[in-house]
């Protein structure tokens, strides 16, 4: 993930806030704080999803610890790709390999009731930087992929269950480049969940930055949310990951980014991009990478860094989102509006 992409992020989310007497991000006080009304915000709570299945932190960190290597050269690759493909079989997945230039993609799908409703991709990437062995970065949320996988596999939904882990997402995002560059990998896809880093949390004072001289109130100075990022035209999307009445999970901050990040391009540095200017809503969930933890692209970056709570917790609303999208036929798009956000 980019160094500078949550920096200059907060700075344009805020401007526009300025700029358009809204409040274009929230973040609960609690993970059961009440929501604010639609006329202040363009986030609304949705309802907690009925029969969400709980997630196994066991499960996830036994990925997590599976995969504590480095995972850069073409063989750490390959090998990681053999524990995935297997992972996913086991999970009664018929997984594919999707060569491009330079690196494979893995995908899978569970076919859903209803046709007619479209898929639903959940992604990570898992490929690391030469000098990490990566838990956070991105060995959590590829354990989060593994653990929808063995929720939802023969869990039948009216819309299909897609899975991609990407490659080479750390040298340019080449591998969800090379996925939405197939026309037919976008066909009937309403919406795209991208995770990169949720692992990490950090709860002492001023743990958790900001860039310099922004224009407000920082929401907290504790690193004990998730973040997640989506496009304005997907609104929808991105407030199906609003909490309502689920306790000890982690706040979410939800940031609608407008124009698609054209004016800010490190805010297309994560595998949610290519699918942006695809015109498929998508969403990237993350810990804020550097901004909140001391390891990020280290050799420290090892299964004993994470935080255990917060990680099963982020994997947790995933999955709640997840079975709330997989389960409704509701537009992902936000409704064409008279007035401009900015």
């Amino acid at each position: 993930m980019g160094s500078w992409i949550w920096a200059v992020l907060l700075i344009l989310v805020t401007a526009i806030a300025v700029v358009s007497g809204r409040e274009l991000f929230q973040l609960p006080s609690s993970p059961v704080a009440e929501s604010k009304s639609e006329t202040s915000t363009n986030v609304v709570a949705a309802e907690q999803p009925i029969n969400t299945p709980d997630v196994s932190p066991e499960q996830m960190f036994g990925h997590v610890k599976a995969l504590n290597f480095r995972r850069y050269t073409e063989p750490e690759r390959d090998h990681t790709r053999t524990y995935l493909t297997k992972s996913l079989q086991k999970l009664g997945w018929t997984p594919g390999l999707q060569p491009f230039e330079g690196g494979v993609n893995i995908f899978a799908q569970r076919q859903g009731t209803d046709p007619a409703a479209g898929s639903i991709l959940v992604a990570a990437h898992y490929d690391t930087v030469p000098t990490s062995a990566g838990a956070d970065d991105n060995a959590s949320g590829v354990a989060v992929v593994l653990e929808v996988a063995r929720l939802f596999g023969s869990r039948p939904t009216p819309r299909t269950l897609q899975l991609a882990l990407f490659d080479q997402e750390e040298v340019g995002l080449h591998g969800s480049r090379a996925f939405v560059a197939n026309a037919a990998h976008l066909e009937n896809l309403r919406g795209v969940i991208v995770m990169d880093m949720v692992g990490f949390a950090c709860y002492t004072v001023g743990c958790q930055k900001y860039p310099a001289g922004l224009p407000i109130t920082p929401p907290t100075d504790r690193g004990d949310f998730l973040a997640v990022v989506g496009d304005m035209e997907h609104l929808p999307l991105l407030n199906a990951f609003q909490q309502s009445g689920q306790e000890n999970l982690p706040p979410v901050l939800t940031l609608p980014v407008p124009l698609k990040g054209m004016l800010i391009p490190d805010t297309l540095r994560s595998d949610h991009a290519p699918f942006w200017y695809s015109g498929v809503g998508a969403v990237l969930l993350t810990d804020t990478a550097n901004l909140r933890t001391p390891h990020y692209h280290q050799p420290s970056d090892t299964p004993s860094t994470l935080d255990q709570p917060f990680f099963t917790g982020a994997a947790q609303i995933v999955v709640n989102a997840t079975t709330r999208l997989l389960e409704s036929s509701e537009r992902l798009e936000t409704e064409p509006s008279t007035s401009s956000p900015i």
